[in-house]
């Protein structure tokens, strides 16, 4: 049984990454899990002046609940976690994007003049579909493939050579640091839209906008937790196998 010191130790993305059902309660509070997952508990409550006994009670209640078992990532094959981010959150970007980059700007032709917002908002988004789209590129073509490579050799017990980019901790860092600019853009996203709620005016359109923007961002925290807190770590710690 863990301290209550223990748990204010505890990073969070380490929280998240052994239950991820606590995600919901770091994000209710505004604490980053994802981007910013490598802070502990009583260091992330100072930050923001909240009470961390208070914080690590809820933390507490979802861990001791056995409904709504979540997946449980860390024990997965390291190229099976790979596979199933490409598949499931790269997919997912790449549908998205093209139908949110259409609604927003709409939103700014019809809604602009009374919403100005609306132009940074889409402003933001577009940069991030761009990045995002280099970005995911980047793993499936060079950091994923090593990966899978690594996880062939340590299963055939064989050596492996040594990928043109030195390490794969070079990788993972701009890997991580375009993670912490995507973070941001989101920051900035889910303020100007007011933790999307749309206005009183607010059209059919404008709604659904801001629901799916709400759900991107959401799928986003997840896709970068899977690599932050989980992927990237467990793939350095394979690498040093070899060394």
């Amino acid at each position: 049984m863990e301290t209550l010191q223990e748990n204010t130790t505890k990073e969070i993305g380490q929280y998240v990454a052994d239950d991820f059902r606590t995600a919901a309660i770091f994000s209710k509070y505004k604490i980053d899990f994802c981007c910013n997952g490598n802070r502990t508990v009583e260091e992330a409550c100072d930050k923001k002046g909240i009470d961390s006994t208070m914080l690590l009670d809820e933390l507490n209640q979802v861990l001791d609940s056995k409904g709504g078992e979540s997946i449980d990532y860390k024990s997965w094959p390291l190229d099976l976690l790979a596979e199933y981010i490409e598949k499931k959150h790269h997919r997912y970007v790449e549908e998205k994007i093209p139908v949110l980059l259409q609604f927003l700007n709409k939103l700014c032709r019809v809604h602009g003049e009374r919403h100005p917002e609306l132009f940074k908002i889409n402003e933001l988004f577009t940069a991030s579909a761009g990045e995002l789209a280099t970005h995911m590129k980047k793993e499936e073509l060079i950091l994923f493939p090593f990966v899978k490579r690594m996880v062939n050799a340590t299963l055939k017990n064989e050596a492996i050579q040594s990928p043109q980019f030195g390490t794969v901790e070079n990788p993972i860092e701009m890997m991580m640091e375009e993670h912490d600019t995507e973070g941001q853009r989101f920051r900035e996203i889910a303020e100007l839209t007011d933790n999307y709620n749309p206005p009183a005016d607010a059209c059919n359109t404008y709604k659904v906008t801001y629901a799916m923007l709400e759900e991107f961002e959401k799928d986003l925290h997840l896709h970068i937790h899977l690599e932050n807190n989980i992927l990237f770590p467990k793939a350095i710690k394979l690498e040093q196998q070899f060394g």
